[in-house]
């Protein structure tokens, strides 16, 4: 029975790369950033995001949970 693939076979294989070659990168991964929602929206309620040349805004809202909408 093969092995499964692991994430690094996965996320390297030839149909993802986006540079046109065709073949996997050998490459790791770089790191995913992450972040505190407090470190986002401070005292406030709500940021907005600039995300290829549109205006998103996230909202917090009472209950805890996150909305983004452009």
């Amino acid at each position: 029975m093969p092995a499964a693939p692991n994430a690094f076979d996965v996320l390297s294989h030839p149909s993802l790369d986006h540079a046109g070659g065709g073949r996997p990168s050998r490459e790791a991964p770089s790191p995913i950033a992450q972040l505190e929602s407090a470190e986002l929206f401070g005292e406030g309620k709500i940021v907005y995001i600039m995300h290829n040349g549109a205006r998103y805004r996230l909202q917090a809202t009472k209950l805890g949970k996150l909305i983004l909408t452009k």
